[in-house]
């Protein structure tokens, strides 16, 4: 059987959101981060538009065509870059313990790399954990670690930071 007949990727639907968030738990766990998720089910669903509202992310599931169940995920969201013009941001690629070696997450990749091409972007970013065997994953299917080769690093600004920033424009 092809990879292109075992699974099937799609956009997820309000059905699929319950188990994107157990997978979202289950990714956390292996990144040793179990407390990090803090979406609830309705915030997923207003952050990807499945209520109607602005969407904030696209987020696509794959199943397994034999049991029909939501075996992986990828969320990824529009970007901008002033070098390149329009990219696609990562956020997230999982596939399940149990369905990985089958090609699942190339397969996820791989269509998502699918869904870049068709919006115009000319690139794919995401960010990995240092010690995520999954590195190799991505070295080959083609991604170019930056950190080794351009020297960038990835920052954040928490929450409490952005209220205080936003907050000294009053003073």
């Amino acid at each position: 059987m092809s990879q292109k007949d075992q699974f099937t990727f799609r956009r997820a639907e309000k059905e699929d959101i319950k188990a994107v968030l157990e997978m979202i738990q289950e990714l956390a766990d292996f990144e040793r981060m179990s407390d990090g998720p803090q979406l609830s089910e309705q915030e997923l669903i207003r952050d990807a538009g499945l209520d109607g509202g602005p969407e904030y992310c696209q987020i696509y599931v794959l199943t397994d065509n034999a049991t029909k169940s939501s075996i992986g995920y990828a969320i990824c969201f529009n970007s901008y870059s002033t070098w390149q013009g329009r990219s696609l941001f990562l956020e997230d690629i999982y596939v399940r313990p149990a369905h990985r070696k089958r090609g699942a997450g190339a397969r996820i990749f791989r269509e998502v790399a699918a869904i870049a091409v068709k919006l115009g972007c000319r690139r794919l970013d995401f960010h990995v954990l240092s010690w995520n065997p999954a590195r190799m994953f991505y070295d080959q299917l083609g991604a170019t670690n930056l950190t080794t080769t351009e020297n960038w690093h990835f920052y954040r600004v928490e929450q409490q930071q952005l209220g205080k920033l936003a907050g000294e424009l009053e003073r």
